[in-house]
């Protein structure tokens, strides 16, 4: 395909760019990576357990244990809750892979249940069908994800759980500093999960996660639990898994978790600046009134619930024709993503599950639909009307 003279003479916007974050606070961070080396502690030590002190302090859980990553952190929450071979625990099949595969490397069957099409978040309502006409056995616990940083509808869930003697876990690896109604997400279950990946909103200089619980007992098990089962060495009470965090995203994740209420801010804002350029362009509607797209207004903006504060991980819209969208921003070397492309219960490994296309019709649609834009604090709004002008060109055709 030939590229138009104006798609290759445009200047790039990012999908992310970490070097303008690093810029604000490199002096921070290197005298922090410089305090570890001098202290030769490398692998958890005083670094992380600073910063599972500050982030407790942070979302108002009562145990932190950081680890290796999101995916280690999403074991830990459940094997920590007590999941274990033969049980059965619910998800959505609109998330990452870890978000399923966590339970099946707890010996467990993920059982899925679809998306409220209004917020993608896992729904209540199909949860409790699920329940109903799947009848799971050992049904153990649902696991809902705060997908894109906005909290699910905890109370509703909170609701199901104690109506059907099951616990939650969250998956709260997108949404450090969301919020339901005041709470923060990592709070409302048994225990949850985070994500410190580069490209999260809160990003560590590398892998990392942390898990965290407001039962005490519990905490203690995952500390167990990512330390090969034993608390103290040698001595192995249970099979655990080596998921220890390095000191050095401790010490790194300790300088950014002062930043988090800003950037998450900042996040709004420009989520709030999105809204406003795509309706002033034709493009959508406000915000949650339609999951509808067609070529007389070609963008759909999600719902936000007014009890959760969205913190924006990601800035997603449902997209008419979003595949052909996606590869003219590309040509226009403008950073977007596709979060995600295939529900999980139409990957190949859970064939086995026995879950067959339009299963889950709206976790389907959403992933025919959904398109992320560039969004990081450090964006500006001269790139956020590119983003948009692109656009508005592309559907001009």
């Amino acid at each position: 395909m030939t590229i138009p003279s104006s798609a290759a003479q445009a200047t790039p916007v990012p999908m992310l760019d970490l070097k303008r974050q690093y810029a604000t606070i490199r002096e921070q961070v290197r005298a922090a990576i410089d305090r570890v080396c001098e202290s030769q502690s490398l692998v958890l030590g005083e670094e992380v357990a600073a910063f599972e002190r500050e982030a407790s302090a942070f979302i108002g859980a009562a145990f932190t244990v950081g680890c290796s990553s999101g995916t280690d952190a999403l074991w830990l929450a459940l094997a920590g809750a007590g999941v274990s071979a033969g049980d059965s625990f619910i998800t959505t099949p609109f998330t990452f892979f870890a978000s399923a595969s966590s339970i099946v490397r707890c010996g467990a069957r993920p059982v899925f249940a679809d998306i409220d099409p209004a917020t993608f978040n896992l729904s209540p309502h199909a949860v409790e069908q699920a329940i109903e006409n799947q009848h799971p056995a050992n049904l153990k616990g649902i696991m809902p994800v705060h997908l894109y940083g906005q909290c699910v509808d905890a109370d509703a869930f909170e609701a199901i759980a104690v109506a059907h003697k099951i616990v939650i876990v969250e998956d709260a690896a997108q949404a450090f500093g969301a919020t339901w109604k005041g709470r923060h997400a990592g709070t409302f279950g048994r225990s949850a999960a985070f994500s410190f990946y580069p490209t999260k909103n809160l990003s560590a200089f590398g892998d990392a996660g942390a898990a965290t619980t407001t039962d005490l007992d519990v905490g203690e098990h995952m500390k167990r639990l990512r330390n090969h089962g034993a608390a103290r060495r040698y001595y192995h009470e249970e099979i655990g898994w080596n998921a220890r965090m390095d000191a050095i995203q401790g010490a790194v994740l300790c300088i950014k978790l002062r930043y988090i209420e800003q950037w998450n801010q900042r996040r709004r804002e420009l989520a709030a600046a999105y809204d406003h350029l795509l309706r002033q362009a034709g493009l959508t509607n406000a915000r949650g009134t339609s999951t509808s797209v067609d070529a007389s207004r070609p963008l759909a903006l999600p719902a936000t619930a007014p009890e959760a504060k969205h913190i924006f991980h990601q800035y997603v819209v449902r997209a008419h024709r979003r595949d052909q969208l996606r590869e003219f921003l590309q040509e226009h070397k403008i950073g977007c993503e596709i979060y995600y492309p295939v529900p999980l219960h139409l990957q190949q490994c859970f064939a086995g599950l026995g879950y067959r296309p339009g299963d889950f019709p709206e976790a389907e649609r959403a992933c025919a639909e959904v398109l992320a834009l560039p969004i990081f604090p450090e964006l500006m709004e001269a790139e956020q009307q590119q983003v948009v002008k692109a656009i508005s060109e592309f559907y001009s055709k």
